[in-house]
């Protein structure tokens, strides 16, 4: 029986060892296999951690999990799914994701890691001894204490294994039920009995969402737009205490576009118009919206022509003046809410008022193409001379500027040529537009902006510079317009934007975070239950300092939470009051051994 434990050891060892030598050159994307039940993850330092809650290493730890895929089966019973209706209200819905081993299989691989690492177990026959990373196993909450993972962490001095750091996280409810919360100086004693420690610190975590992701009115499609803030402090008083004001406070903001309740919804679809065109330029099919208007686009630029002859004959034009109010306030497209924020443009040019037009009525190429020749006639004999910005590159831009001299050259329409003349006098409009939102709030000048409305990069990526822009709109006017933020807090945070995305491509994923004061938030969250709240009593120091965590969570804390998990753990919570916060319980311990 030992000859066999000790040669399942040697197994693991050189298999662990393997998967750290290949991380060492590159961290290997394919879970590598240990026998024929698990896998091994190898997560690299500095990557993020699905123990970040409850371990605070930053080194590369190894992961074990089973084989596998989790599947929910036809075969399962209707009562089955019935039951599971509540829970899984709980679940993330993405993906199986990873799914855990027995809690006895989980022991059994700590104690060979643990026998691997002895550097007493001599018998073993290990050549050259190495340090491997801590390893932690998700398991599935099988057990009476509901054992959602297992770690193993070597504890060293200098190149030489001392000890073993053992870990335990258990996570129970969802509940409600407020009486199954510790106390927290019970938590203090029995830290202080398990450690054998007189002194111990507590510090505190609470995150709160300030605005909430729903899903999007008239489909299924649930949005992933979420702004929430992590606050931390020290010296805990209570279970679920409120952060005082003098906690540290971290804003964390991801944002997608597209939602029709924002304020700047009208600019999205803006922005899509001209996606519409950038991708019809490249593969040369070309998806028209529906257009926005009655009258067609071929009749609006009529008018918009005949307006400009008018001017140019000294006629009056006083009719005309709605119809040049209503493209400026087209050209702002934005809710009444954020108008002192993205104020209306007066200044539009002839090219900018004809994209106003256009992109609200063009139904079809033919439409571009016969909107393009009207203009390029009149252009041609001399019946217009529309104003237009300095600076504009446009191709229309430029043959306006040679009807000045009487003098154009020829263009032929076809092709993608009226696609692209639109495309550009779109860019150009646009690029006007986010420039000066954050040139006139002082949050950005117009160098440090140089880069997303550069003309020196091909159009794609100008297309793609757009929406970078359109996306930072996005995140400043909702924390304006729904946190109610100031310069000095807007400023910083429309700086890191601007960095990320100078570096970095179109990721509206990517979660921009922002010191700030707890004192500028916390009206949004002082009288609303925490999504999550965590307590961490520590005592020691160095590699003998230990630690226990007490954390409630709105979601399920692991992402290995299987149904069957929820099952056991939901038993006192289905008939539970459904207006009170459920929180999943969840605890992580430690306890250390040194070898002799």
């Amino acid at each position: 029986m030992g000859s066999h434990r000790h040669q399942a050891a040697l197994r693991l060892y050189e298999c662990l060892l393997q998967v750290y030598n290949e991380g060492n050159k590159g961290i290997p994307k394919d879970p590598f296999p240990f026998e024929a039940d698990v896998q091994v993850h190898l997560i690299g330092e500095g990557c993020r951690s699905p123990l970040e809650n409850f371990w605070n290493g930053n080194s590369m730890i190894f992961i074990m999990q089973k084989a596998g895929h989790a599947e929910l089966t036809d075969q399962m019973e209707e009562s089955q799914i019935n039951d599971a209706t509540y829970i899984s209200e709980f679940m993330p819905q993405k993906g199986s994701g990873p799914v855990a081993l027995s809690v006895t299989r989980g022991k059994q691989l700590i104690s060979l890691y643990t026998m691997a690492q002895n550097p007493n177990m001599t018998h073993l026959k290990i050549s050259k001894p190495v340090v491997l990373p801590p390893l932690w196993i998700r398991c599935d909450s099988s057990d009476p204490e509901h054992i959602c993972w297992l770690g193993a962490e070597p504890l060293k001095n200098g190149n030489k294994i001392t000890g073993i750091s053992f870990h335990m996280v258990t996570c129970n409810g969802p509940t409600a039920d407020k009486t199954c919360f510790a106390n927290l100086e019970d938590l203090k004693k029995a830290h202080k009995f398990r450690h054998r420690s007189s002194i111990v610190t507590t510090k505190g975590f609470a995150q709160y969402e300030l605005i909430r992701s729903t899903t999007l009115e008239d489909t299924m499609v649930e949005s992933e737009s979420n702004i929430y803030v992590d606050i931390t402090w020290n010296i805990v008083d209570k279970i679920l205490q409120t952060p005082p004001l003098t906690a540290v406070a971290t804003l964390n903001i991801r944002l997608e576009s597209g939602d029709p309740r924002s304020p700047v919804f009208q600019l999205h679809r803006e922005l899509q118009f001209l996606l519409v065109l950038a991708e019809g330029l490249k593969t040369g099919v070309t998806d028209w919206p529906e257009p926005l208007v009655a009258e067609s686009a071929v009749e609006l630029v009529k008018e918009l022509l005949n307006d400009l002859k008018n001017k140019l004959d000294g006629f009056n034009t006083s009719v005309h003046k709605n119809d040049a109010e209503k493209v400026q306030c087209d050209s702002a497209a934005v809710d009444s809410s954020i108008k002192s924020l993205f104020s209306e443009r007066g200044d539009l040019d002839f090219a900018e008022q004809l994209w106003c037009k256009m992109r609200r009525s063009v139904a079809s190429y033919q439409d571009l193409v016969e909107c393009f020749t009207l203009i390029i006639k009149s252009l041609e004999h001399g019946e217009i001379q529309p104003w237009i910005h300095q600076g504009s590159s446009s191709l229309l831009s430029k043959l306006i500027q040679q009807s000045y001299h009487g003098a154009m050259e020829a263009i032929s329409l076809s092709g993608v040529t009226p696609i692209q003349m639109l495309l550009e006098i779109g860019l150009d409009k646009m690029k006007k537009d986010y420039v000066s939102c954050f040139i006139g709030q002082e949050l950005a000048t117009l160098t440090y902006l140089d880069y997303f409305i550069s003309t020196s990069v091909e159009l794609q990526e100008q297309v793609h510079r757009i929406q970078k822009l359109h996306h930072m709109l996005e995140i400043l006017v909702s924390c304006t317009v729904f946190l109610h933020f100031k310069h000095e807090n807007l400023f910083p945070l429309m700086q890191s934007c601007i960095k990320y995305y100078k570096e970095n491509p179109l990721n509206e994923k990517h979660v921009f975070q922002l010191p700030i004061r707890p004192a500028v938030v916390n009206k949004f969250y002082q009288n609303d239950h925490a999504q999550m709240w965590r307590v961490e009593i520590n005592s020691g120091h160095g590699q003998k300092e230990v630690k226990t965590v007490w954390q409630l969570s709105t979601s399920p804390p692991v992402e290995h939470m299987t149904l069957n998990n929820l099952e056991v753990l939901c038993d006192t919570t289905v008939n539970g009051n459904a207006e009170e916060s459920m929180y999943f319980i969840t605890m992580a311990n430690c306890s250390q051994v040194h070898f002799a």
